[in-house]
């Protein structure tokens, strides 16, 4: 197929532990060779590693917003799975997707990662919520205040499709869980562990006891890593196969979730793992003081309830394989794991 005719992607986070499983994906998609992917990376060393599975590597990061708008200008799809916070970027992002549209009068696709921590409270592991928010009842999330985590660019990126230059659809994954095991990761190009989990393990580790947020009651969703590469890859193949076949815009939010848990068993599991493993006091978590929720989470993020019905996905056929039971099977792999980076 000649170039000409290719679609264009960029994906931005390739080198991450959702962007990676998104890349890896679209590599093995049925249509992966009528596309023509771009990566975005920060280090010089991976490029080659890139170009042997016919990624074209350009050398940079989030804060080269010159380099953003201009790879965006030359994409019909940018899916963007970096820093979720990053209101310049994006902004750079949907520059250089204007310009595209200004030049070829055809609307680009922006699928741009969020997560349901903008639904996060102040609960510091205290009680649960009864607040449930669905991917369908838009005016609960437009209620939610500027403030929230992501929002801020959510908001933006919302009101850019307003504009009519870009259909964008917003994907927001839950605690992601498992550890990634792709084609990038065999290259030794993406990061194969999430953030939340990890980051609770490496805590108890570091004070050698398994560590607790307030009384451990607050709820969170889950999806798996292989789930949400297929969550991104169901929504990208809506998008580009008809402009109404997936909700987008102000409509356009799609939460990655298949399941519920209480953060304190995740807790408590670690715990007992730790102990077994020498690694704790004991097998009952003990709970984080102020002081190292600052440096061990950036604060009581990890106490905060998130509550959400994923449903609009499934409306375009997602079809997630992995329970929750899932996520209680991989505490064991991953806390062995951590440790024994850690060497432990």
């Amino acid at each position: 197929m000649p170039e000409s005719e290719k679609t264009h992607i960029f994906i931005t986070g390739a080198t991450g532990y959702i962007g990676g499983s998104v890349l890896s994906a679209l590599l093995s998609h049925p249509k992966a060779k009528s596309f023509q992917i771009t990566a975005l990376t920060r280090s010089p060393d991976k490029v080659a590693s890139f170009n042997s599975v016919g990624v074209i590597a350009v050398v940079g990061s989030n804060q080269d917003l010159e380099k953003l708008t201009e790879l965006a200008r030359d994409s019909d799809v940018v899916i963007a799975c970096a820093d979720s916070d990053d209101l310049q970027a994006a902004k750079a992002i949907l520059l250089g997707l204007k310009q595209r549209y200004d030049k070829t009068d055809k609307v680009p696709i922006l699928i741009h990662t969020s997560g349901t921590g903008v639904l996060m409270d102040d609960a510091a592991g205290n009680y649960v919520t009864d607040k449930i928010y669905s991917d369908l009842d838009i005016s609960m999330i437009e209620a939610l205040p500027k403030t929230q985590p992501h929002r801020e660019v959510d908001i933006e990126v919302v009101a850019a499709d307003q504009q009519g230059y870009v259909r964008t659809y917003i994907i927001l994954p839950s605690t992601i869980y498992g550890i990634a095991n792709t084609s990038m990761v065999k290259l030794g190009i993406q990061n194969p562990y999430s953030k939340q989990i990890p980051a609770l393990i490496k805590a108890s580790i570091d004070r050698k006891q398994g560590g607790v947020v307030g009384k451990g009651l607050n709820l969170w969703p889950n999806v798996h890593i292989n789930d949400t590469a297929t969550l991104y890859t169901t929504v990208f193949d809506a998008a580009m196969k008809d402009p109404g076949e997936a909700s987008h815009g102000r409509e356009g939010f799609y939460f990655g979730a298949n399941g519920e848990h209480r953060v304190g068993r995740i807790s408590e599991i670690i715990a007992q793992l730790l102990y077994e493993m020498k690694l704790g006091k004991s097998p009952e978590p003990t709970v984080f003081t102020e002081e190292e929720l600052r440096k061990y989470f950036w604060g009581p993020y990890m106490g905060s309830n998130s509550r959400v019905r994923a449903e609009r996905a499934k409306l375009i056929g997602w079809n997630p394989v992995h329970s929750v039971d899932s996520l209680w099977a991989s505490l064991k792999p991953e806390t062995d794991a951590i440790a024994k980076m850690q060497h432990i």
